[in-house]
């Protein structure tokens, strides 16, 4: 009987959390058209508080959409405050914004290379294969700013990924 109790509000946290990822679907598409010369109104969409293992499954399933509009990005940061969640939270919010290149948030991708050094060294081969140049400069500036913080097989790592 627990388990069939556990397995109810499992289901339960996944079922909320794709419905978020549906919201956030549909709030990037009706917004990737560009502004429209309307009055400004709520979107009327109603976001949920998430625990991190659900933010986590969110932003998993949005790192599989091929585009989101950077309207959506800006609002999701917010609503979510991605920037004091967990490491695992903030590191797949940076893979999102390498992923669709949201200049406006590499400050946070450079904020989580210095402050979670082992999590990011996955993040440095996401900015280099993309092949983007202001990317790949944020990963050698960062780099270079911190090798002499990281452990030694980091540093070999991270060099292969670099130069």
């Amino acid at each position: 009987m627990l388990l069939a109790v556990h397995i109810f509000f499992l289901c339960r946290l996944i079922l909320v959390c794709a419905l978020q990822v549906a919201k956030w679907i549909h709030f990037s598409q009706k917004n990737r058209r560009g502004p429209k010369r309307r009055k400004k109104r709520k979107d009327g969409m109603n976001y949920r508080e998430l625990l991190s293992d659900q933010l986590v499954l969110l932003l998993e399933f949005l790192l599989q959409e091929k585009t989101l509009c950077h309207k959506a990005l800006q609002r999701l940061r917010s609503t979510y405050q991605l920037l004091r969640q967990d490491a695992e939270v903030r590191h797949r919010w940076c893979e999102l914004v390498v992923k669709h290149r949201y200049l406006s948030a590499y400050g946070d991708v450079k904020e989580f290379l210095e402050k979670d050094q082992a999590m990011g060294v996955y993040l440095y081969g996401e900015l280099m294969v993309n092949e983007d140049s202001k990317q790949q400069q944020l990963a050698r500036q960062c780099f270079t700013l911190l090798q002499e913080e990281m452990d030694p097989a980091s540093v070999k790592v991270v060099t292969e990924m670099l130069f």
